[in-house]
C-alpha cells in the first residue's frame, strides 16, 4: 500500500541505499554470501524507495515488496529501468533471510551487481531534483 509524502525523504533512502550496497560490497569481498544478498536486497529496496519518492511523493509501504514494483512502474523510464533488477532481488529474500540453504558467491556477486544498478538508477534520479 502506498505511503505519502515521500518526496521530501528521496535523498534520505538513497543514503541508507549507498550503504547497503557499501556493506554488501564488503560481506561479499568477505565471502559471506548470504549477507552479501540480503544486503543487496536492501540496497535495491531502498534504491526503489528513493526514486519513487522522487518522482511520485510516495513509497510502497508494508510487508509486501512487490508493491514497490508497481509504483516503479508508474515513476517513467528510471523507474522502468531499476524495477527490472528489483524484480530479481527480491525472489532472493526469503532463501537470504529465513531459510537455512547457502547461497553461493555466484549468486550473490550477481546480487550485488544489481543492487548497483539500482543504487546507480536512484542517484541518477535523486540527483536531478
Amino acid at each position: 500500500m502506498p505511503t505519502a509524502p515521500a518526496s521530501g525523504k528521496a535523498r534520505e533512502y538513497l543514503a541508507k541505499a549507498t550503504e547497503f550496497l557499501m556493506a554488501a560490497t564488503a560481506e561479499l569481498e568477505a565471502g559471506r554470501s548470504i549477507a552479501a544478498t540480503s544486503l543487496a536486497i536492501h540496497a535495491g529496496i531502498n534504491a526503489a524507495d528513493a526514486v519513487c519518492g522522487a518522482r511520485l511523493a510516495e513509497r510502497a509501504a508494508g510487508q509486501a515488496h512487490r508493491e514497490i514494483i508497481k509504483l516503479l512502474g508508474r515513476a517513467g523510464d528510471d523507474g522502468s529501468e531499476l524495477a527490472k533488477d528489483l524484480q530479481r532481488l527480491l525472489p532472493l529474500k526469503t532463501t537470504a533471510e529465513y531459510e537455512p540453504d547457502d547461497i553461493s558467491p555466484s549468486k550473490a556477486s550477481t546480487a550485488v551487481e544489481r543492487a548497483g544498478r539500482c543504487v546507480n538508477v536512484a542517484r541518477r534520479v535523486v540527483g536531478s531534483l
